[in-house]
């Protein structure tokens, strides 16, 4: 009963998200996409956005044997803005939609929510960074909070990248405490081909100096991440078919993360309505 109930709401989503898909008027294909061309409204914000969408991730099978990892479907809502003294920006991801709270992992409904907040630092580029990553099932939670510096780095031709470094401190089911440090980067690079605007994109972390506790047991056993150090991204490519219509392919990767020693990849297929 359960999973009829389920399936019945993600068919109701979908079929939302592709009559809001199919109403969109021809004339505005040639509309530039980007967030700092919409409306801003939210307080006296220079830029703001917001998007949902419909993902599929499609682990190899590699990655399946590894890791234990089964395909799912994400429903995921995002959105940001940004003002004279920093930026904000979220998603919330409902992970196998279609699934049952109870059962067992991978075959369950998941919920992650991350937010990130940059404050610049006096009249610069450097920013206080915070990000904080939260994922919660039945029987497991994990909170990822990350304090540190970020850089943005920007350039009349589309591009931007934006650095970062921070300690993480992390609450979990079986952890709790400080957790060595992150690092990585933001990228994204706008582009025409034929009039067309499509981007490139990346995010990437990675953790360094772990807790011994936290990947192995005293008895040198591996547990979790397995390894006191590890890395996950994306690296994507978008086609902004108009200002409300985006669609994309990425690549998403995981090394000795996601509860997993193992290497983990597959492609993720998106499909985007941008309010």
């Amino acid at each position: 009963m359960e999973s009829a109930t389920a399936n019945n709401c993600v068919y109701m989503l979908l079929s939302i998200l592709l009559l809001i898909i199919t109403s969109v008027n021809a004339e505005e294909l040639d509309d530039i996409v980007h967030a700092d061309k919409q409306k801003k409204n939210f307080l006296n914000s220079n830029y703001i956005f917001s998007n949902v969408s419909f993902n599929y991730l499609d682990w190899t099978s590699g990655t399946e044997k590894r890791s234990g990892k089964a395909d799912f479907i994400y429903l995921e809502f995002e959105g940001g803005a940004g003002w004279d003294w920093g930026d904000f920006y979220f998603f919330t991801d409902l992970e196998n939609p279609e699934e049952s709270w109870t059962n067992t992992s991978p075959d369950n409904m998941r919920f992650v929510f991350k937010p990130k907040l940059n404050i610049k630092l006096a009249d610069s580029n450097w920013l206080l960074h915070i990000q904080n990553y939260y994922l919660k099932e039945d029987d497991f939670y994990v909170n990822n909070f990350v304090p540190g510096i970020a850089y943005n780095f920007i350039t009349d031709s589309g591009l931007w990248f934006q650095p970062f470094f921070g300690g993480h401190y992390q609450n979990s089911t079986f952890y709790s405490g400080w957790n060595g440090y992150m690092t990585g980067w933001l990228f994204n690079y706008d582009f025409l081909v034929k009039k067309q605007k499509f981007a490139v994109s990346q995010w990437h972390e990675y953790e360094f100096d772990r807790d011994k506790e936290h990947y192995q047991l005293d008895d040198g056993t591996r547990i979790g991440d397995g390894s006191s150090s590890g890395t996950n991204g994306a690296i994507a490519l978008w086609w902004h078919i108009n200002k409300k219509i985006t669609t994309g392919i990425q690549y998403r990767y995981a090394d000795k993360k996601l509860g997993s020693y193992r290497y983990q990849a597959g492609p993720i297929y998106t499909l985007k309505y941008n309010f």
